[in-house]
């Protein structure tokens, strides 16, 4: 489906591009194809729910959950107050997967791997302690 070009000129805007940059922005053909399919990855919120934990730092429990919108930005709102930033970090690949998974009209929520783990290996193993947490992919709230 073609973009609008009221949508191209919103996403200049938005990312702050001047012309050259815009007119390189628009010719790559992948950026109409995600542009296109935007609605769709907006009407998203990806969820981790923590569903192990065990001397967490950071005192993240069971059942504490992260939420972070269609475009992988943070709900600092509605996450907890602190987010442990070796947490944060194993979510990123769950949320690129989704992404794609979006864009080629797949349910984000068929991904066969939904847990990661924080890479502190836990007491048991010489570490601190370590959470993992399973990805979802939930209807904008």
């Amino acid at each position: 489906m073609p973009v609008s070009e009221d949508v191209w000129k919103f996403m200049k805007d938005h990312l702050e591009y001047d012309d050259q940059e815009m007119e390189k922005f628009r010719g790559n053909p992948a950026n109409e194809d995600i542009l296109s399919k935007g609605r769709e990855l907006m009407n998203k919120t990806l969820v981790f729910e923590v569903v192990e934990s065990k001397g967490c730092n950071s005192k993240h429990k069971v059942g504490d959950k992260f939420y972070f919108d269609g475009a992988g930005n943070l709900l600092t709102g509605k996450s907890p107050k602190r987010c442990c930033i070796y947490a944060l970090q194993v979510m990123v690949p769950a949320i690129f997967a989704s992404n794609e998974l979006i864009y080629a009209g797949i349910d984000a929520n068929s991904m066969r791997f939904k847990s990661a783990s924080c890479f502190d290996v836990g007491v048991k193993c010489c570490g601190w302690g370590q959470i993992t947490v399973r990805f979802s992919a939930e209807e904008k709230m």
